[in-house]
């Protein structure tokens, strides 16, 4: 019998690549979740609008859970959620895309054994050989966009960016880590294997934020 496990997804490629790597290794996955402050309609990871990671689901025939928390009850409604979801689908784990930093697998590890289940880092890797993680993206069939960047590591115009050879090539002559485990990029996967349908973008407009600078799709459709 697989193991059913959800995994922790903000629409980008290291998510996609996890959820990829999980399915091969035989694990059945049976939703994706994604926090989402509730009076936002945007995801915390990335801010990006619940209805692009809602259509990521669909394209992966893969149910998304929204977990409603505020940043003072984060954890403690993370936790709840993976209890609920225990429940509700018996669950024994839940897999995190994270690659080296070890705060984010101690507080993944954190709230999986506050819940009763496992937590899962199926990519995870060395500092050093991140750039072999994003290699290994490139080949891997998906397709991914670059939608956020952090303007005191990268400008503007690699926002739209999409990951492939040249991006490879590109991002080594920057400070960034390859696979922008700092924040220093994020991404939005758009195709690959494991997708029914396409996600196609409509016209899209730069958005300034604090510290970051993000490409804001006006409109997105599965075709």
């Amino acid at each position: 019998m697989k193991k059913r496990i959800v995994v922790s997804w903000s629409g980008g490629k290291d998510g996609c690549l996890a959820l990829h790597t999980l399915i091969e290794l035989g694990y059945e996955v049976v939703s994706l979740v994604t926090t989402a402050p509730r009076e936002l309609g945007r995801t915390f990871g990335h801010g990006e609008r619940t209805e692009m990671i809602t259509l990521q689901g669909e394209a992966l025939s893969i149910p998304v859970h929204f977990i409603e928390c505020t940043f003072d009850s984060y954890t403690e409604q993370f936790i709840q959620d993976l209890k609920d979801l225990k429940n509700q689908y018996q669950i024994s784990g839940i897999a995190f895309g994270d690659l080296y930093l070890d705060g984010h697998r101690e507080w993944g590890e954190k709230v999986a054994d506050a819940a009763g289940i496992e937590a899962i880092y199926p990519l995870w890797t060395k500092q050093e050989e991140a750039l072999e993680s994003l290699e290994n993206f490139v080949h891997s069939g998906y397709e991914a966009i670059v939608i956020r960047i952090r303007e005191d590591i990268l400008d503007e115009s690699w926002l739209g960016r999409i990951i492939d050879h040249s991006f490879v090539s590109d991002i080594q002559q920057t400070t960034s880590c390859p696979m922008g485990e700092s924040g220093e990029y994020h991404t939005y996967v758009f195709d690959g294997p494991l997708f029914s349908k396409k996600i196609q973008f409509g016209d899209s407009e730069l958005i300034q934020l604090e510290t970051t600078k993000k490409l804001e799709f006006k409109s997105i459709q599965l075709v």
